[in-house]
C-alpha cells in the first residue's frame, strides 16, 4: 500500500466514523470518532477469532502513516496555528502571568511528580525502569493537548478569563513540554553524540533557550512579516496562501533552525489572529480566512483522533498488567492537580480565580495525540519504549473518553462560581 492510498483509506474511515458518531452516538466530534475508532479496533481483533484476519491489513495501513511524523512534522503546525487564531490576545495579555506560570512551572513540576510517582509505581509492580525513563514519561504526558483542549473550550463556552487561561496554557505548555522532553531525551539517549558525550547543565540551558525562546522569537518575526505582506494587498486568495505558507514554510524552517516549531506556530498564529485580522484584512478576506482555517482545524482534528483510536492495533500488551495500566491514570491526574493547584492558590486573590479553577484545569486538562507522538519518537530499539507507549495510550484514551465526557458539569459549576466572585 502506497502512502497516498493509506491516507485515502484513513480519510475515508474518518468520514465513516464521523457519520456513525453523528448518526448513532451523537458525541462531541473528537470524542466520538476516537470511540468509534476504538470500537473498530476491538472488532478487528474479535473478527480474527472468527477466521477473518484483518489485523495485518490494518497494521499495514498504520505502518504507512507514521503517527509521529504525521503529527509532529505534518498536521501539528496547522492545528496549533488554527487554534491560536481564535485566542483573544487582549484577554490573554491580561492574564499572561497565570498562563506563563501554568505553561512553564506547572509543566516542570508535573514532569517530576509523574516521573517520581511512576518510578515508585513500577517498582511496586516489580519493574525496574531507570528514573530518566519515567521522567521522560512525565515530560511527554504532562502537557495538556491544545488540540483536544481547544475543541473542548469551543463546546463549553466558558467565561473569557478562564478560557484564555486554559487555552493559553494548553497552547504554550505544548511547546514547553516538547522542549522538556527533548532535553530529557538528550540525557537519556546521549543527545545523539554517543554515550561518551557529557550532556551537562550548560547544554541543557542552551537547548532550552534555543528551542523555547528561539521558537517564540522566530514565530513572532515570521508572523509580523506575514502581517506586513497581508496589509500591503487586498485580495483574499493571495492572503489565504500567505497564511498557509506561513504555517508550512515557517514550521519547516523552524526545524532547520533547531527552534521550537510548535511555539513558533503559536506566536505567529496569535499575531495573525489579532493584529492581522484587525489591521490587515478586509471583511471579505477575514471571512474566507476564518472559514478556511476552521475547516482545516475540524478536518485534521477528526483524522487525528481516528488515528488515535486505531493505534491500539499496534500496541504490544504482553507483560504489562491491567492493574498497572489503570494505576497510571490516578498518578497522572493527581500530579496534574498538585502542579496546577499550587500556582492557582498563589494567584487566586490577584486574579479572582474561583475555587473550581483548579478542578477545571485538572479534569479539563486533556491529553491527546502529541503525547502518543512523543512516546513513539523514543528509539524503537529501546527496551522501555513499549511500556511507556502503552502507559501513554491508556492515559490518553482515559483523558479523551472519560474526562472529555464528564468535564462539562464541572465547567458549568465553575461558571456559576466565577459569576459569584467576578464583579
Amino acid at each position: 500500500m502506497q502512502l497516498l492510498d493509506a491516507f485515502a483509506v484513513l480519510v475515508t474511515l474518518t468520514a465513516l466514523f464521523a457519520y456513525l458518531n453523528a448518526r448513532f452516538f451523537k458525541l462531541p466530534p473528537t470524542i466520538g470518532v476516537t470511540l468509534v475508532g476504538l470500537i473498530a479496533s476491538v472488532l478487528i481483533f474479535l473478527l480474527q477469532g472468527l477466521g477473518l484476519n484483518l489485523v495485518p491489513v490494518a497494521r499495514d495501513l498504520l505502518a504507512h502513516i507514521d503517527f509521529n511524523t504525521f503529527l509532529m512534522q505534518g498536521i501539528l503546525s496547522f492545528l496549533l496555528f488554527a487554534g491560536a487564531l481564535g485566542v483573544d490576545v487582549d484577554v490573554l495579555r491580561k492574564y499572561r502571568t497565570p498562563v506563563l506560570v501554568l505553561a512553564v512551572f506547572s509543566t516542570l513540576i508535573s514532569t517530576f511528580l509523574i516521573g517520581g510517582l511512576t518510578y515508585l509505581l513500577l517498582n511496586v509492580f516489580g519493574l525496574s525502569v531507570p528514573f530518566l525513563y519515567t521522567l521522560l514519561f512525565g515530560a511527554l504526558i504532562s502537557p495538556t493537548d491544545p488540540i483536544a483542549v481547544l475543541d473542548l473550550l469551543k463546546r463549553a463556552k466558558v467565561p473569557p478569563k478562564l478560557e484564555s487561561i486554559i487555552a493559553g496554557e494548553s497552547l504554550f505548555n505544548d511547546g514547553v513540554g516538547v522542549v522538556v522532553f527533548s532535553v530529557i531525551a538528550a540525557l537519556a539517549f546521549g543527545g545523539g553524540h554517543g554515550a561518551e558525550h557529557a550532556f551537562g547543565g550548560a547544554d541543557i540551558l542552551k537547548l532550552f533557550l534555543q528551542e523555547a525562546i528561539g521558537g517564540l522569537v522566530f514565530g513572532g518575526v515570521i508572523g509580523y512579516l506575514a502581517f506586513l505582506m497581508l496589509r500591503s494587498i487586498d485580495s483574499y486568495i493571495p492572503e489565504l496562501l500567505i497564511t498557509v505558507a506561513l504555517v508550512m514554510g515557517g514550521y519547516a524552517l523552524a526545524r532547520e533552525l533547531h527552534v521550537s516549531g510548535p511555539l513558533a506556530m503559536v506566536a505567529a498564529g496569535l499575531i495573525i489572529g489579532q493584529q492581522g485580522r484587525r489591521d490587515a484584512m478586509s471583511d471579505v478576506t477575514r471571512h474566507h480566512v476564518d472559514q478556511f482555517w476552521e475547516m482545516i482545524d475540524q478536518l485534521l482534528n477528526a483524522v487525528l483522533f481516528v488515528l488515535i483510536g486505531l493505534e491500539i492495533l499496534l500496541l504490544d500488551l504482553q507483560g504489562i498488567s491491567l492493574p498497572l495500566m489503570l494505576a497510571t491514570v490516578p498518578v497522572v491526574v493527581l500530579s496534574r492537580y498538585l502542579s496546577v493547584g499550587f500556582p492557582v492558590l498563589l494567584l487566586k486573590k490577584r486574579y479572582t480565580l474561583s475555587r473550581y479553577t483548579t478542578r477545571i484545569l485538572t479534569w479539563g486538562g486533556l491529553r491527546g495525540g502529541i503525547a502518543i507522538a512523543l512516546a513513539l519518537s523514543i528509539p524503537p530499539a529501546d527496551s522501555e519504549r513499549n511500556l511507556l507507549l502503552v502507559l501513554t495510550y491508556v492515559v490518553v484514551v482515559f483523558s479523551i473518553l472519560v474526562q472529555g465526557l464528564t468535564v462539562m458539569p464541572l465547567i458549568r459549576k465553575g461558571q456559576q462560581a466565577a459569576m459569584k466572585v467576578t464583579p
